[in-house]
């Protein structure tokens, strides 16, 4: 039975089968879902990589904790306390391999359709060898000739990439809020308690918003200082207040008789978040006050201890991850953002074809997990599609490390006492979402013959 079990698994990572746990006391998994879990684990695996060639504690950490950790830097030729492979330029080469790991197979599985060709068993099998491939491009990097013109040539194709894979965060949003209101009001057919919960869900929504921004005329502004947040502040509240009220407009209602209070309000919210991050994202500001320079529009979320410092820090990139990796798997699905769903005919294609072929789909690993081939009749996803958003991915996790275009001296540590680069990004995304969704209004008055279906 072990043998059999460790047969499953070697041909797992070094064939075609697809990859399962050897617990079978775990739920049964989907080849399509366990693929790109374990895609998303190797771009986990490399981000954290990254954060820790970034903070400097790590480096000092490995210094005091292996021994003869200098003679080791010295036979790797990474220079004097492998300086090469520490600081934002290691993170650009490193990040340079994962990039052209993930671009290399988007171009690979263009119009792969099903599960049956040699192309599709690469993506969904191999692990082993594809881990090592991906190994040899994050090391390929730190033999790149020229490194000076190759850093920052690297900094604008990974400023561009960054600024499409929030784009595309923005794009989904929007659909994802018009596709909840669509489907909740859908649901009044069956029950008329629709009504109530897309109200009270709607109060809630902008209650959060309108809170947001007493919360931040708070803590974010003052009277002698903090002009920008003033201005944006006042600036990001009305264009929310606009788009509420265009969504419930005669003429947008008459188009688009589903339009209601719902988009705007998560809209609404988002655009709050982003606001609130933009400005904890702004250099710190100080005011003269009795003679004493005093921190001011900072919210007080700590003691000013150290370890307090590394806690926050340690959960905000905790949360960076867990937003990067959220977004690269709900960006590549078909149907990503048809959530909450209330139709009983709206049952997604993938669950019928699901039942259908659950006979001979679903295949006992041994001893081990149940794997269900839900991809024999066609692929639930686009697989060079999400080659690319995972490329996408790495290049905005790059970015995002190395605080932009502000990685002189930068270090993981910093990354929640913010800078200018990244309050504009996040405050340009703000008005970006806002026209998105404002498109979304007027598209069918400028093109009424595309949405007449």
């Amino acid at each position: 039975l072990f043998s059999i079990v460790v047969f499953v698994q070697l041909a797992c990572c070094c064939g075609s089968a697809a990859c399962s746990c050897c617990c079978n006391c775990c739920p049964k998994i989907k080849q399509s879902t366990g693929t790109r879990i374990m895609y998303a684990f190797y771009f986990l695996l490399v981000t954290v990589i990254c954060v820790i060639m970034m903070s400097p504690t790590v480096d000092q950490e490995l210094r005091d904790k292996i021994p003869f950790y200098s003679e080791l830097c010295e036979r790797m030729n990474a220079g004097e306390n492998c300086k090469t492979l520490v600081g934002y330029s290691a993170v650009y080469k490193v990040c340079f391999g994962m990039a052209c790991f993930f671009l290399l197979f988007s171009i690979f599985t263009i119009r792969v359709n099903n599960s049956q060709g040699c192309r599709a068993a690469i993506h969904n099998g191999f692990w082993l060898l594809k881990f090592i491939a991906l190994a040899a491009c994050c090391a390929g990097g730190f033999f790149l000739p020229d490194e000076g013109t190759f850093l920052e040539v690297w900094r604008y194709v990974g400023a561009t990439g960054g600024f499409i894979f929030l784009l595309i965060q923005l794009m989904l949003l929007v659909e994802f809020a018009h596709r909840w209101n669509t489907n909740w009001s859908s649901g009044v057919k069956y029950n008329r308690l629709w009504y109530a919960a897309l109200a009270f869900v709607t109060l809630v929504l902008f209650s959060v918003a309108v809170g947001a921004v007493v919360f931040m005329g708070l803590f974010y502004t003052h009277p002698e200082a903090c002009l920008l947040n003033k201005i944006f502040l006042g600036i990001n509240g009305s264009l929310c207040l606009i788009v509420s009220l265009l969504a419930i407009s005669p003429c947008i209602q008459k188009l688009q008789p589903t339009s209601g209070l719902l988009q705007p309000g998560v809209i609404s919210v988002y655009v709050m978040y982003l606001t609130f991050s933009a400005f904890s994202s702004k250099p710190k500001e100080m005011v003269e006050k009795d003679g004493v320079n005093t921190t001011v529009c900072v919210f007080p979320f700590n003691s000013g201890l150290e370890s307090d410092m590394k806690i926050v820090t340690t959960m905000g990139t905790i949360i960076l991850f867990g937003c990067v990796l959220y977004s690269c798997l709900t960006s590549t699905t078909r149907r990503s953002s048809a959530a909450l769903r209330v139709c009983r005919n709206s049952e997604p294609e993938t669950e019928v074809n699901t039942k259908i072929f659950k006979d001979y789909d679903e295949e006992k690993t041994g001893s081990g997990q149940n794997v269900v081939y839900d991809e024999r009749e066609g692929t639930i996803y686009s697989y060079s599609y999400f080659h690319f958003v995972f490329f996408l991915g790495s290049l905005y996790v790059m970015m995002t490390v190395t605080n932009w275009f502000h990685y002189d001296g930068h270090k993981i540590e910093k990354l929640l006492e913010g800078s200018w680069s990244v309050f504009w990004i996040k405050m340009a995304s703000c008005w970006v979402c806002l026209i998105l969704y404002m498109w979304t209004l007027f598209a069918p008055m400028v093109c009424p013959k595309r949405f007449e279906a």
